[in-house]
């Protein structure tokens, strides 16, 4: 009996399907959006427009997105994972021809009643694919070059099309979350240390390309560049953000100066403050003690995550467990080593925290696929 037909037979239906949730996973993510909402609400000042209202609404259709998602059977996802790819690859192509520019960048589609990211659905169905094409190809030809050749493939071509926006960060993430899954699905090690030798000779290149007639980045990605190896040089201008973060994340020393009671946040000295930087103002509200909690509530929604990834006997499910959650670490860790001054500014928002509505949507999607896995997984 095939997979496939084991799967329809023995699937879990109704209330079953419904038990079998990840419930202690469903719980965390629930209080590190209310942490988020609580941030919101002090940022604004004590109140729940403009930002906390909004985010509220957006959790709750994303968590009502989980629960459908999870409802549907892994194979489901696993058969239409190409179809998701190739509608978030022609999404990024029309955010080339009439994107909505924001903050000089060109990464939105002005639907109407939002404006959505395609680079952020890109992160998931990106994974899925990748998770698909692995659980086609058999073993033995994981490592051969020919087959090593069509994942790198599909990493690349999102990537140069979110580099083109440009949106440096998402297009580091889609590197790392992809390769992750090419990882644990056992490509040999030769081929990642090949990758890393290259990154070494990009980011020389890189350096060496500034001023000339075939400048790799933009200007303001090498002021980031300058801003995180030496942010006193430009404390007004390019460093501003990552001094006026340091300041907050200091100020708030163990405990915090208390809830709506940080000065950088309330005087408007942190930039970003409800998106990128909404870290700091929670270590300056809460201190040490509050940025740790909110990191041990990410790390056990790792652990959730990978423990039900290792659990699971589907191929398929497991590496996109291991994916999906691979991506949702990327997040927080590179959102937090830049506002902590340990990675440069690259604009990742604080998954379920910072304000904002793809980045949420698509994170609970995400988490509906993690769902799906664990609901669906064999018994």
């Amino acid at each position: 009996m095939s997979y496939l037909e084991y799967s329809v037979k023995s699937a879990p239906t109704g209330l079953r399907k419904f038990l079998y949730f990840n419930w202690p996973l469903t719980l965390l993510l629930i209080a590190v959006a209310s942490t988020g909402f609580l941030m919101l609400y002090s940022v604004a000042g004590g109140g729940f427009d403009p930002w906390s209202a909004a985010q509220m609404k957006r959790f709750g259709l994303g968590l009502v997105l989980m629960f459908i998602i999870g409802m549907v059977p892994a194979w489901f996802w696993r058969n239409t994972a190409g179809v998701a790819y190739l509608i978030a690859l022609v999404l990024l192509v029309a955010v080339e021809l009439f994107g909505t520019v924001g903050m000089g960048a060109q990464r939105w589609i002005d639907l109407g009643f939002m404006r959505l990211q395609p680079s952020e659905l890109m992160k998931i169905t990106l994974v899925m694919l990748l998770a698909s094409y692995y659980d086609w190809l058999p073993a033995k030809r994981v490592s051969h070059p020919v087959w090593v050749f069509v994942p790198v493939l599909i990493i690349l071509v999102p990537t140069v099309l979110v580099l083109k926006q440009p949106d440096l960060g998402t297009a580091l993430l889609l590197i790392a979350s992809g390769g992750v899954v090419m990882f644990i699905a056992g490509v040999h090690w030769s081929y990642f240390a090949a990758v890393i030798a290259t990154g070494v000779g990009l980011v020389t290149a890189v350096f060496k390309s500034r001023g000339t007639g075939w400048q790799l980045l933009k200007d303001y990605q090498y002021k980031r560049i300058d801003t995180f190896l030496d942010p006193s040089s430009d404390p007004l201008g390019a460093g501003y953000h990552i001094t006026q973060s340091k300041i907050a994340l200091g100020s708030g020393g163990w405990t915090g100066r208390g809830f709506m009671q940080g000065t950088q946040s309330r005087l408007n000295f942190l930039p970003e403050k409800h998106t990128d930087f909404i870290f700091t103002t929670l270590a300056e509200e809460f201190g040490f003690i509050g940025g740790v909690t909110l990191l041990g509530l990410y790390a056990l929604i790792l652990v959730f995550c990978f423990v039900s990834a290792m659990s699971n006997k589907d191929r398929f499910s497991s590496l996109m467990t291991f994916g999906l959650a691979s991506t949702f670490f990327f997040f927080f860790a590179v959102n937090m080593s830049m506002v902590m001054g340990l990675a440069p500014v690259v604009g990742v928002p604080l998954p379920l925290v910072s304000y904002g509505g793809s980045a949420m949507l698509v994170l609970m999607v995400g988490f509906g696929l993690i769902q799906s896995a664990h609901v669906h997984r064999p018994r």
